[in-house]
């Protein structure tokens, strides 16, 4: 198995490569989106970024603070109030917001439109063996305590989900695994997450960098040389 140092590069290489797969999906079904959000009387908001997960566990707003790190609370809370009022969430007297039957109605027309998206858009590509290696790096990717990765995986998955929709979303989930590695780089150095937004470039963010690519590369060390490349390759074929 190669050593963490050999992959550091292979994650920094593929990140953007899924960030972008990953994009070109969310700017294709736009138009699609908003036209099912008319038709239902629901926003997108949280049940189209958190599509993956809303249908199978609850959350917190504490909980939504470490998703969307980043963001401010004020937001955040505009977004619940949208939610709750449009009865697609639900909160419970402890503060659980659960996604309602009209959410999860609304998650579902989502995984059909993404479903169409992707037919349209990753056709003729090997979309299976793709899903097939990132449900494996995603399984192997570590649940820190406390992270983001631990609330959204492992992504719902219902019988039926189209290939291309279960990498989409596959994809879509890894990413909270270089965001935890992003922070715990940038904590390492005594940061925080105000103080990383407007950090220069020079070399405290290059440090952070190289340590968040060290950190995120060990789920990559499940696949083989030929199936890191496979991976990598067939990802940059869907941008």
């Amino acid at each position: 198995m190669p050593k963490l140092r050999e992959l550091s590069g292979y994650a920094a290489a593929i990140a953007p490569v899924i960030d972008a797969a990953h994009v070109n999906v969310h700017a294709s079904a736009r138009r699609a989106v908003a036209e099912l959000s008319e038709a239902a009387s629901v926003s997108p908001g949280f049940l189209s970024d958190l599509r993956f997960m809303l249908p199978l566990r609850s959350l917190t707003r504490t909980d939504l603070g470490t998703i969307y790190r980043y963001g401010d609370a004020e937001g955040r809370e505009s977004g619940i109030q949208e939610h709750l009022r449009e009865g697609a969430l639900a909160e419970d007297g402890e503060g659980a917001l659960r996604v309602t039957t009209a959410g999860l109605e609304f998650i579902r027309r989502l995984y059909d439109v993404h479903g169409a998206v992707v037919e349209r858009i990753w056709t003729g590509h090997d979309l299976p063996g793709l899903a097939r290696l990132a449900g494996r790096v995603l399984d192997h990717a570590e649940r820190v305590p406390g992270g983001a990765l631990a609330l959204v995986a492992p992504p719902y998955e219902p019988d039926g989900t189209a290939t291309g929709v279960l990498l989409f979303n596959r994809l879509a989930v890894l990413r909270y695994h270089r965001a935890d590695a992003h922070v715990a780089a940038w904590q390492a150095e005594g940061l925080s997450a105000a103080e990383i937004v407007g950090l220069r470039d020079g070399p405290v963010r290059a440090r952070i960098e190289a340590d968040t690519n060290l950190r995120a590369a060990a789920p990559y060390a499940i696949l083989s040389e030929d199936e890191r490349r496979t991976l990598y390759d067939g990802l940059l074929k869907l941008i």
